[in-house]
């Protein structure tokens, strides 16, 4: 099972306390925008096998929404951090670039 820290809480909830949110860190496109790149925000999502940054909302708890930087494959979280930020903290990058020698951020943003 799934188990993240709400980062604005402090609890490990299970994914039975959260509800999922979808790809984290998306260019939202407003209006005068054209379809193409609105049909991209909407349907044209990343499903990496890996790293991947998702949203996640305390849904049972706290009811704040947050960042959480997980491994598809296997599971493993990396680490949560603030909904309100535009990427990664710098520490969490550098704590998953240890983990998985030659994953950068630069492929993500």
């Amino acid at each position: 099972m799934l188990t993240l820290n709400c980062p604005y809480c402090g609890i490990a909830a299970d994914e039975t306390e959260l509800s999922p949110g979808g790809q984290a860190h998306l260019k939202r496109f407003g209006p005068g925008s054209s379809e193409d790149e609105f049909e991209g925000y909407l349907f044209m999502r990343e499903n990496p096998r890996g790293v991947h940054f998702e949203r996640w909302r305390h849904s049972n708890g706290c009811g704040k929404w947050f960042h959480a930087a997980r491994c598809t494959s296997t599971l493993e979280v990396f680490g949560t951090y603030s909904a309100q930020t535009v990427e990664p903290p710098a520490e969490l990058r550098k704590t998953i670039s240890e983990k998985r020698p030659g994953w950068s951020w630069g492929e993500f943003s």
